[in-house]
């Protein structure tokens, strides 16, 4: 439910700082990023289940006791995993205050035009 809402918000960012006449390729660059993490994913997510999770979480492995809350499969423990670290990533992107106040500490490409016009009148 939220991706929506940061997605709007990033969005509305990018939109303000980036001057439209380069917008469609600085969009097209983040749109590539973005979607080239997902066959990496998948790439990655199957063997890791399969090799790493799945024998930590049976019983004798290392992280059965962990597993038994998560009915007890590789992919359970995998998700977990990840979200874990998602929220992980948001706390330390939010103490970096240049990540943080980029909104305030970015000029809008708006306010770069009429600098620039200011200055030449």
């Amino acid at each position: 439910m939220t991706i929506p809402v940061i997605n709007g918000c990033n969005q509305a960012i990018w939109q303000a700082k980036v001057a439209p006449d380069v917008q469609g390729r600085v969009f097209s660059v983040r749109r590539l990023i973005a979607q080239i993490s997902v066959p990496i994913a998948m790439l990655l997510a199957g063997p890791m289940a399969d090799r790493l999770f799945e024998p930590a979480v049976r019983p004798g492995g290392i992280l059965e006791s962990v597993a038994a809350p998560l009915e007890g499969t590789g992919i359970a423990l995998l998700f977990v995993a990840c979200g874990l670290v998602g929220i992980a990533l948001g706390l330390v992107g939010y103490l970096f205050p240049v990540l943080r106040d980029v909104e305030v500490r970015l000029d809008d490409h708006q306010a770069l035009i009429e600098s620039e016009v200011a200055a030449y009148a």
